[in-house]
């Protein structure tokens, strides 16, 4: 997933850096390591949503990682009937990578990236890079138009 996600960055022409670093997968602590703070993280989640009694829809929710996801929110947009976070091993299946390397991008089909626009608004955004043991930096604005997310408000305030 690693050399995937570089190749999509380097193919569209992304600024980013790439910061190695003891391994870690908690915002709170990659964030200390990486030296910003954990607004500028993206923390990114995988979460559930039925749409019916035997219909469910995966989403790749990535909100700042000083905030949480606000799953309510996350069902409306959805139009869903229930919302939880997926299995380890289903998010984990979905996003191509581990527990706490998930990037903010998606690379599978039934995965749906939405973002929580408050991402934007710092130059560039921190997240470890499939790997626990290294991070990128990117440019915010090479990240919405590469990724190019669903921009909606999902975060708990």
């Amino acid at each position: 997933m690693y050399e995937k996600l570089m190749a999509r960055l380097d193919e569209g022409g992304a600024r980013y850096r790439v910061i190695d670093h003891a391994p870690e997968g908690r915002t709170d602590e990659v964030s200390a390591l990486r030296g910003h703070e954990p607004a500028c993280a993206a923390k990114c989640l995988v979460v559930m949503v039925k749409l019916g009694k035997k219909t469910s829809r995966y989403y790749l929710a990535v909100v700042p990682g000083d905030a949480r996801v606000d799953l309510a929110a996350l069902k409306a947009l959805a139009g869903g009937t229930y919302v939880s976070f997926a299995s380890t091993d289903r998010a984990e299946a979905l996003a191509g990578s581990a527990s706490g390397t998930i990037l903010p991008f998606s690379f599978h089909p039934d995965l749906t990236l939405v973002a929580d626009p408050a991402l934007l608004e710092h130059p560039e955004l921190y997240f470890n890079a499939a790997r626990l043991d290294r991070s990128l930096a990117l440019n915010s604005e090479d990240y919405a138009r590469l990724a190019d997310p669903h921009l909606a408000p999902i975060t708990l305030v």
